[in-house]
This record gives C-alpha cells, sequence and structure tokens, in this order.
C-alpha cells in the first residue's frame, strides 16, 4: 500500500511539474517575442489582405489612363504604318524592302483589331480613320511630331519616289516611326495595368527593335 502511494504522489508531482513548465513557457513566449509575434501577425494580416487585391489589379479586365492612351495612340501610329507599307510593292526595288513592309503590315493590322476592340470594351471611342490625317502632327507633345509618324509632306514625297530612292526614304522614315512605337510602348509598360496590352507592349518593343536594326543595316549596304 505504501508503495502505491508513493507511485501515485510521485506521478502527480511529474504531472504539477510537467503543467508549471508548459506554464512558464507560454510567458515566456508571450514575453520575449511579443514584438517577433506581433509583426508576424501584423505581416501575415497585411499579406492576407493584399493577396486578393493582386490578382485583380493584374486582371485582365482592369485598365487605367495610360492603356486608354497607348490604344488611342497606336491604332493612327499604326494605320500609318500600314500605309507606307502598302506604298512598297509597286515602289521599292528592293525585295528586303518589300518583305520587311510585307510583315509590318501582317504584324499592325490585327495589333490596330486588337486596340480597337480594348477601347470599345472599355466604353472609349475608337479614332477615326481620318485621325491620322496628319492634322494631329502639331504633335501631342507640342513639338511640332506625335512619336516619329510622318507629316504630310513626307508621306507625299514617299508616294512619289520609287525605286533606290524609295526604298532609302521608307528606311529612314520607318526606323523614325519606329523609335516613336517604341518610346510609346515603353511608356505603356510602365505605366499602364491591362494585361494583354502590356503583352502587346512588349512584343512591339522587341519586334519593331529588331526591325530598327535590319533597316540599319540595309541602309549601310546602300
Amino acid at each position: 500500500m505504501n508503495r502505491k502511494r508513493s507511485l501515485v504522489r510521485r506521478t502527480a508531482m511529474v504531472a504539477a511539474s510537467g503543467v508549471a513548465a508548459l506554464a512558464l513557457a507560454a510567458c515566456g513566449g508571450s514575453g520575449d517575442d511579443t514584438g517577433s509575434a506581433g509583426h508576424g501577425g501584423h505581416q501575415a494580416t497585411e499579406s492576407a489582405s493584399a493577396a486578393p487585391s493582386a490578382p485583380a489589379s493584374a486582371s485582365q479586365g482592369q485598365h487605367n489612363a495610360a492603356d486608354v492612351t497607348f490604344a488611342k495612340g497606336m491604332i493612327p501610329h499604326h494605320r500609318q504604318a500600314v500605309e507606307m507599307a502598302d506604298l512598297a510593292p509597286d515602289r521599292a526595288r528592293s525585295a528586303e524592302v518589300k518583305k520587311l513592309a510585307a510583315e509590318i503590315k501582317k504584324a499592325q493590322a490585327p495589333e490596330i483589331e486588337k486596340l480597337s476592340g480594348w477601347l470599345t470594351s472599355w466604353g472609349e471611342t475608337v479614332p477615326a480613320e481620318g485621325a491620322m490625317d496628319h492634322s494631329m502632327h502639331g504633335g501631342v507633345d507640342g513639338t511640332g511630331s506625335m512619336d516619329g509618324m510622318m507629316s504630310a509632306e513626307e508621306m507625299t514625297a514617299l508616294e512619289n519616289a520609287s525605286g533606290r530612292a524609295f526604298d532609302t526614304a521608307f528606311m529612314e522614315m520607318m526606323i523614325k516611326h519606329h523609335e516613336g512605337a517604341v518610346e510609346m510602348a515603353k511608356t505603356e509598360q510602365s505605366e499602364g495595368a491591362h494585361t494583354p496590352a502590356l503583352k502587346m507592349a512588349v512584343d512591339i518593343i522587341a519586334s519593331q527593335s529588331a526591325e530598327i536594326e535590319q533597316m540599319r543595316k540595309l541602309l549601310g549596304k546602300k
């Protein structure tokens, strides 16, 4: 009996000391670690509340003023590039220039459709065909030029050129034109919010930068 009692007593003491240890650990945790635990809890709450908004801001339906400016500016810009490219088959002498013009038209005509579709879905007005009638060339920045677009006089000179003279004029003008488009795309890349528009901006920068290099090399051959 005495042995049983001492065993029970010993078991009770062990249990009591275990409870005390747990209590001390809990107290220690809420003391020294309060700052970090508090920060951790705060950060977790912040990240949890921020998490749902991240996908929303990157969603394809989201757009901002920069996206609208990009679409409204790039539509007439692309239209003029297509207009310039349409002159090449009958006027260019170089097969490389004719091929380049065809590639420019093939890439930019579908982009005009996409840009127009976005503006319509946003409830914005799509620039009319006449919006690229060179009246815009007072310049959006007041400097007399709009992101590399050609003036009415430059377009007339290109239309009247042929052969090697056309090839040179076409590439010199298109380099300037492409450089303007690349700048517009870089602005969209840094300020836009619409995922498909941002992707188009990346594509424009890559493809038109490559074409600028190609045209510079071709001009160097002449």
